[in-house]
């Protein structure tokens, strides 16, 4: 029986997110996948500026194998402590906590998608060894938003990080998106794929296989 049209659309999008080295799904024209499909033990790392949407994408899609989110990690200990305390007196227990749930994760050999805000190159380089000895591959997953998108999704969540951090961001994930550009995945990445805040919102489920 022939497909109809709504799922040879579906069946597209999903082909379109399996192939090549770098994917590029952002513009008006490009129809977001609903799925992205990795091979079971396999780590996506989801990387763009800090409030353009890489939580959201882990929390909403992110449903097989685990994920590890350094906002999770932060907002579980601003639960714990007082609101008068500034983040900065804590920052370094949120960070022992996130790479402590990261190192348990890899550990299992399981699927991961892990949150990363792109200024730690050393984090995918771990991440790359990690994969290599599980015989399995390290995936970038590449939210690309302007600035201003950015700002305003730190705002909508009450939390903005400081003029120089965001510089600093900017300048990472700058260098990311134009090596991803260029048809070259990271270092230590098997592939890349580009996402605008469109097609983000389209995708339904970050899918790992055997």
């Amino acid at each position: 029986m022939e497909a109809v049209p709504a799922q040879r659309e579906a069946r597209a999008r999903e082909g379109a997110a399996r192939s090549g080295p770098v994917r590029d799904l952002r513009g008006p024209a490009v129809h977001g996948p609903q799925r992205l499909r990795f091979a079971a033990g396999d780590i996506v790392v989801v990387s763009g500026l800090p409030g353009g949407g890489k939580s959201t994408l882990i929390k909403r899609a992110a449903a097989e194998g685990g994920s590890v989110d350094s906002q999770d990690a932060r907002e579980r200990w601003e639960r714990r402590m007082p609101a008068s305390l500034p983040y900065a007196v804590y920052r370094p227990l949120v960070r022992v906590a996130h790479y402590w749930g990261l190192w348990r994760v890899l550990r299992s050999g399981a699927s991961v998608v892990v949150h990363d805000c792109g200024t730690q190159s050393w984090v995918r380089g771990l991440l790359a060894a990690a994969a290599r000895r599980r015989g399995r591959a390290l995936h970038l997953l590449f939210l690309d938003s302007s600035p201003e998108e950015a700002l305003s999704g730190q705002a909508a969540r009450g939390r903005r990080v400081s003029a120089y951090a965001f510089a600093r961001h900017r300048g990472a994930v700058g260098r990311l998106l134009r090596e991803a550009e260029a048809g070259r995945p990271p270092a230590g990445c098997a592939s890349a794929t580009l996402l605008d805040r469109r097609s983000a919102a389209a995708v339904t489920r970050i899918a790992f296989r055997g």
